[in-house]
């Protein structure tokens, strides 16, 4: 059976992929598990050598991978060039490069006397075979990406793509095969949700991007494995923006976040609170900069400011969060209504007069959308920012950093920003992940990004000692209250002050 792939801002079907069944996920999964120890054994410096000509493949065919990501997913240019070709070529160089040093064995010190001259240490080891489950919305950075780290690390991977947009994890695919990759230690199995059920069955470990739903069902599959899961999810994503806040970089940024890619960024903004003084100001300034983009079928550098969304569901989610908000009372201050046109559109929106019994305050709408809504002071902005099952990221903006930073620090949040958005992505140096479940478990990037992706081994190599040791067999008294009066004193502490 194959998959047709539809353009979505077209409806044009661009190309068709395998819906692999679990015989053929197996089948991938033993011949990667063949190919994985000769990988490992390449060491750091070899499998880097790999990542770099990659690294270099993805400048060189850049058009080729903008224009399949733009046809699969209907996004800007732009959109493909700077958050998924920017961002895949400094993560192959990113891992290549800091994989030896995150991975290094570290000598541990102890204050332990039974364990005094000897060599303490902790090291990584690949798991084996790792399993990814990448979203629609970001085939290279959130799909493919996430394999980065887990080849780097010595594993072999086997790549689900989203059955909605497979064809740039095929296209990568075919890159590295050009730039060294053994064969068998990196596959893409194509297929529908019982295709990931399947891979989930075959691997030591899961890295799973998308809906927080579907997200429990990864986990609980992988805790009845007893293997690691690591899950990024829903996002609900809150902007704060304080009276003294600069305005126009405050809304230039509201409309540039809110509404890249369509909307359907899991840290993108989806909802704001603005302090009372400013709010009209910060509204008008936004809702001018919104209204003034330019939406349509990308074609080329430059064309469109706004694409399609790429689901065919996920349009009906965010007309129904809306419709239902202009129900409830909301305003929309531009767009608000679905057109009738080919493809899958809904067009950049701005809504006031919002609260929170409405689902687009609540729900993750994944759109172009921003609700805004005035609130009396900070304390109520970081009470209604909190009032959420989410905390994958949030923003903060206003003029005196100290305090902006203090209201920062407040939010449940895994990352919050001050006086910007979405960039902190971009920093492969600095973790991020949820605060709350419904927005996953575990980090991207930073140290944890790669170790997640190993077993962890702790070494002790005895080098100084007896030929028996004092606290081993047979007991003696004499000995024993010795050894107690001895661990009496290195136990005893620093006496604590009056």
């Amino acid at each position: 059976m194959t998959i047709a792939v539809e353009n979505p801002a077209t409806g044009q079907v661009i190309g068709t992929v395998p819906d692999l069944s679990a015989d053929d996920v197996a089948a991938a999964a033993r011949r990667a598990r063949a190919a994985q120890p000769s990988w490992h054994a390449l060491g750091y410096d070899g499998r880097a050598a790999v990542l770099h000509r990659m690294q270099r493949w993805i400048v060189d065919h850049t058009d080729e991978v903008v224009a399949t990501i733009c046809a699969e997913t209907g996004k800007a240019y732009e959109d493909a060039l700077l958050a998924e070709v920017n961002y895949g070529a400094a993560a192959f160089g990113f891992w290549a490069k800091q994989a030896p040093r995150y991975l290094a064995e570290t000598r541990i010190r102890s204050s332990q006397p039974l364990v005094a001259g000897k060599r303490l240490v902790q090291r990584y080891q690949p798991l084996g075979l790792v399993g990814v489950i990448g979203p629609w919305n970001y085939p290279l950075t959130n799909s493919f990406g996430d394999c980065i780290p887990a080849l780097a690390a010595g594993n072999a991977v086997l790549l689900k793509p989203s059955e909605v947009t497979p064809l740039t994890s095929l296209l990568l695919a075919e890159g590295l095969a050009a730039c060294g990759l053994p064969d068998g230690v990196f596959g893409v199995v194509t297929g529908r949700g019982a295709t990931g059920a399947a891979l989930v069955d075959e691997v030591d470990m899961v890295m799973f991007t998308g809906s927080t739903a579907t997200g429990r069902r990864v986990a609980a599959r992988a805790a009845e494995r007893l293997i690691p899961a690591s899950l990024e999810l829903g996002g609900k994503d809150p902007m704060i923006v304080l009276a003294d806040a600069d305005l126009e970089r405050a809304a230039t940024h509201a409309a540039y976040y809110a509404m890249f890619n369509c909307g359907q960024t899991c840290i993108s903004i989806e909802r704001c609170y603005v302090e009372e003084s400013v709010y009209t100001a910060f509204v008008a300034l936004v809702t001018a900069k919104v209204a003034a983009l330019r939406q349509g079928v990308p074609a080329g550098p430059g064309s469109v400011d706004v694409g399609s969304l790429s689901f065919p569901p996920q349009v009906d989610i965010v007309d129904r969060h809306v419709s239902e908000a202009l129900a409830a009372g909301a305003r929309a201050l531009t767009g608000g209504v679905r057109p009738e046109r080919e493809g899958h559109w809904y067009p950049p929106t701005v809504l006031v007069d919002v609260d929170h019994s409405m689902a687009i305050m609540r729900e993750e709408t994944f759109g172009p959308t921003l609700p805004i809504m005035a609130v009396r002071d900070a304390d109520e902005a970081v009470r209604l920012a909190n009032d959420s099952a989410y905390g994958l990221c949030a923003s903060v903006f206003g003029r005196d950093l100290a305090r902006a930073e203090d209201v920062a620090r407040r939010l449940e949040a895994g990352a919050v920003t001050v006086n910007d958005a979405v960039v902190n992505y971009t920093a492969l140096e600095l973790p991020m992940g949820g605060a709350k479940p419904a927005s996953g478990i575990g980090r991207r990037h930073g140290k944890d990004g790669i170790t997640k992706y190993c077993r962890q081994q702790s070494l002790l190599v005895s080098r100084l000692h007896l030929r028996r040791d004092v606290h081993t067999y047979p007991y003696r008294a004499t000995r024993t209250r010795a050894i107690r009066s001895l661990l009496g004193l290195l136990n005893r502490g620093r006496p604590g002050r009056s």
